[in-house]
């Protein structure tokens, strides 16, 4: 009982530590995002012909801490994924390790590309639908705080959405699910990306429409690297039989 209560204490310890570092590399990319928040600030609004009004002074540093906190949480994934590995990796097998190990790149690019496709993709194409609503219409304008919610709304949720290949590959290597397993659980899976998507667009039907396709396919393209990776890890199983039964 004693021992068991020591490693609950190691582990907390550990945890507290993860989250520590987590957290003061989250602060530090926080602060060097706002150094150049004006000049990352100046390129987003590079193609808008609407200007964006404040409605009083504290509306801007929002603005600015939002744009910062976005790339902030981009560039921690990595630490915050190598903290995690360090905490779990004395229960991982050494194989076990390599593999987990060798995901950490791949969560960065993955969100990234999230960030871009509804950036580049979803989020312009939302805003020219709406826009073309109020043309001829009404007088838009536009507050900093709202626009750029609206953006992030529509972008940052897919850095998110777009690491679940990533960690379905994953959590097959490890062995705590199969193709099988996603196969079966579809139409849950479909209902439940659907409901994220509406919940994450405005309310029209172009918005979720581009959020659902790209999700949806998302999930196809996880069942199927799940399978590659499935097969080579029977393939590799059978593999080490093979070699223990010549060996004996």
């Amino acid at each position: 009982m004693a021992n068991q209560e020591m490693l609950l204490v190691e582990h907390l310890g550990e945890l507290r530590k993860w989250l520590i570092y987590t957290l003061v590399a989250f602060i530090v990319f926080l602060f060097g995002s706002f150094i150049y928040v004006q000049e990352i600030y100046t390129w987003l609004i590079r193609d808008l012909n609407h200007n964006l009004a404040v409605l009083g002074p504290s509306e801007i540093l929002w603005v600015y801490l939002m744009i910062s906190g976005v790339i902030a949480i981009a560039l921690t994934i990595p630490i915050a994924a190598h903290q995690t590995w360090l905490f779990v990796k004395p229960g991982l097998s050494e194989k076990e390790r390599k593999t987990t190990l060798s995901y950490i790149p791949g969560l960065f690019f993955f969100f990234i590309a999230g960030l871009s496709f509804g950036y580049f993709v979803v989020y312009p194409t939302v805003l020219s639908f709406l826009l073309s609503l109020s043309e001829g219409l009404f007088e838009t304008m536009f507050t900093s705080e709202k626009y750029f919610k609206f953006m992030i709304n529509l972008t940052l949720p897919f850095g998110f959405l777009f690491e679940i290949p990533l960690v379905v590959m994953f959590l097959t290597s490890l062995g705590v699910i199969n193709p099988m397993i996603l196969s079966k659980a579809r139409k849950i899976s479909y209902f439940l990306l659907i409901v994220v998507s509406i919940l994450i667009t405005p309310p029209d039907l172009i918005s979720d429409i581009l959020v659902i396709v790209p999700l949806l396919v998302l999930y196809e393209c996880s069942i199927t690297l799940s399978k590659i990776v499935y097969r080579k890890k029977l393939k590799k199983q059978s593999d080490f039989a093979i070699e223990m039964k010549k060996t004996s």
